[in-house]
């Protein structure tokens, strides 16, 4: 089956395109855009790979499915494009960076510039119907996300999975930690982001282990 995405992670990825499972999420998932509202806009479901190539991947942030309102959804995890309102859990995440790097982000919630430095943006879901949040869950992209995880785990060395809530963290039971550095916390939404997420401090820790192993820090900015 042939998938338009970045050519990196085509290569890695195919015996995945091959596999039933995802003629039928394909199926699925063409379906639902022929005849629904679905977010992000098609161009943009794989816009995480395509922004951060395999070999250049050094952060992985993981969410659970995309922005489910208009605008919003642009194919990369918390993030919006610019000019859009931020959501909550994201406008957390820019107090958390403030707190912890003692810089204020820019305003702008298109995270592109972290993706462009290596950080994947990643969904566990990367599709969603208009206004039902979890919709294009248990359809094959959970198993998808899970192989990418798997072999990211696998295939590198000294990657930093920021894991935040106990679904990101579930999902990411099969990486080796001891050959990555893995940070949990709760996740930043406002229900829990008081009870663990502010001072997590997991930026910075993510750069001292980028740094600790020769590797370029990640501009949080």
């Amino acid at each position: 089956m042939d998938v338009r995405i970045h050519p990196s992670w085509k290569a890695l990825l195919q015996g995945e395109f091959e596999q039933d499972y995802f003629a039928r999420l394909v199926t699925f998932v063409k379906q639902a855009y022929a005849t629904q509202r679905v977010y992000p806009p098609a161009k943009y479901i794989f816009n995480a790979f395509d922004l951060c190539p395999f070999d250049k991947v050094k952060v992985v942030i993981l969410g659970q499915d995309p922005y489910h309102e208009p605008g919003q959804a642009h194919g990369l995890s918390f993030s919006v494009p610019e000019g859009i309102p931020f959501p909550p859990s994201l406008q957390n995440i820019f107090k958390e960076i403030e707190s912890d790097m003692g810089y204020a982000p820019l305003r702008n919630g298109n995270l592109e510039r972290w993706a462009k430095q290596g950080v994947l943006l990643l969904n566990a879901t990367l599709s969603v119907q208009a206004h039902q949040a979890g919709s294009h869950q248990n359809k094959g992209w959970e198993t998808f996300t899970d192989a990418v995880i798997a072999q990211l785990s696998k295939e590198r060395e000294h990657l930093v999975f920021l894991l935040w809530g106990s679904y990101a963290q579930r999902k990411g039971a099969v990486i080796d930690a001891s050959k990555h550095l893995v940070l949990k916390s709760v996740h930043p939404s406002p229900l829990s982001a008081y009870r663990g997420f502010f001072g997590n401090h997991h930026f910075s820790q993510a750069n001292a282990y980028l740094a600790q192993h020769g590797l370029s820090p990640i501009d949080w900015k």
